[in-house]
């Protein structure tokens, strides 16, 4: 009897992992949900992407060989086709490892997107020239500056937006040499400064302004406080009302110093449907559902490499050429003998927002790999871009 009811129990089981289509352990890909954010969702066949990829690729981050990957979205032909969250660490900067209570995120949850925040940080300076708040990028920095023109010495005064855009201010600044963990990295250092400003540019100028790559999260405390001076709007408020707002992002937080100023470098939080939004708009040149956020000259600008800012990717031939252009990462790379040009917004842990023109696409990771190697490239170059076809 025993035997009989136990094997009824295991038919039972297995015909209901049948009827949905996958066996237990195994990921079976459903199309994303559709809610009232503004974001149209379809089926990835329908996008001209095979499933069966992607279906491995869950399977792999589920089983560990994937680490810290907390989402994945892909948006093609117009359409969200492609939403999986999977569990993970909080952000918890004197953690170890930054990790701190472990969760399953989902779409309601934000997530600090880090220096992703520089690529915003970008369109609201991009829309304000458009907007005629500010006159152009060839300005000095100090046109907008006024309380600290004691800094314009030294040749600093033909800094201009434009070089902070590009992180090509000449100025003395160590954020790669040391671990964010560091308390000798400038960016944890500006965090105790009186004046973010003062500290960014009280540094030694080291190259002529716009010959030389340096990343640099003080240049964009300094086009924060150049945003405030032209708009009167402190960088929240002016994202608020003419980027996130037209976006239909809300809710959204930017960060504050000891010293009032917003951390304009690394503070954002949203959610990774947000930062679809972001990379929707960048890929459809500045349009947003019909409306236009920003020009398309910007856009351009932003996924073009400024002259000198491109080399060799360490000999990856997946991704060729990378460079920096407006505060979004450049990358050109061959693909079944085709030449595919990518920009993307990048931030610490593996926050991204790539967009890829050339196969009418965006994709959106979030992460928490601070201290560990981020797998969103490998996810990318072995799953996604050969789903596409």
């Amino acid at each position: 009897m025993r035997a009989t009811v136990l094997t009824i129990v295991i038919c039972a089981v297995a015909l209901v992992c049948g009827c949905r289509g996958g066996s237990p352990g195994h990921y079976t890909y459903k199309p994303p949900t559709r809610i009232d954010d503004g974001l149209d969702v379809s089926a990835l066949t329908e996008a001209g992407i095979d499933p069966t990829l992607l279906e491995k690729a869950v399977d792999d981050i589920q089983a560990g060989k994937h680490t810290g990957v907390h989402s994945i979205l892909i948006f093609r032909n117009d359409k969200l086709v492609f939403e999986e969250y999977f569990r993970g660490h909080k952000f918890e900067y004197a953690a170890d490892r930054h990790h701190g209570d472990r969760v399953g995120f989902d779409r309601s949850m934000s997530h600090r997107v880090m220096s992703v925040t520089k690529s915003i940080t970008s369109a609201c300076i991009g829309i304000a020239v458009d907007k005629g708040f500010i006159e152009s990028v060839d300005q000095s920095i100090f046109d907008y500056l006024p309380e600290h023109q004691y800094l314009k010495s030294d040749g600093k005064d033909l800094i201009t937006i434009e070089h902070l855009l590009t992180m090509t201010s000449g100025l003395r600044w160590n954020e790669w040499a040391v671990p964010y963990s560091n308390p000798e990295n400038d960016v944890i250092k500006a965090y105790s400064a009186d004046d973010q400003v003062d500290f960014t540019l009280g540094k030694t100028l080291l190259s002529e302004p716009g010959t030389s790559f340096n990343y640099a999260g003080g240049c964009n405390l300094v086009l924060a406080e150049i945003l405030r001076n032209a708009t009167g709007m402190n960088i929240d408020e002016f994202s608020g009302k003419y980027l996130f707002g037209p976006l239909g992002i809300e809710p959204y937080y930017w960060s504050r110093y000891s010293s009032g100023m917003i951390d304009a470098a690394g503070s954002v939080v949203l959610t990774p449907r947000d930062m679809l939004k972001i990379g929707v708009t960048f890929l459809n040149g500045g349009v947003w559902n019909g409306t236009r956020v920003i020009s398309e000259e910007w856009v351009e600008k932003s996924g073009t490499s400024y002259p000198g800012n491109s080399w060799m990717n360490d000999g990856d031939d997946f991704y060729g050429l990378k460079g920096y252009g407006y505060s979004w990462w450049t990358h050109k790379f061959v693909r079944t003998g085709k030449r595919i040009d990518m920009y993307y917004a990048s931030g610490w842990g593996g926050q991204y927002i790539m967009v890829i023109p050339a196969l009418n696409a965006v994709v959106v990771f979030t992460g928490g790999n601070y201290t560990t190697p981020r797998p969103c490239f490998d996810i990318l170059k072995k799953y996604i871009i050969p789903a596409m076809g």
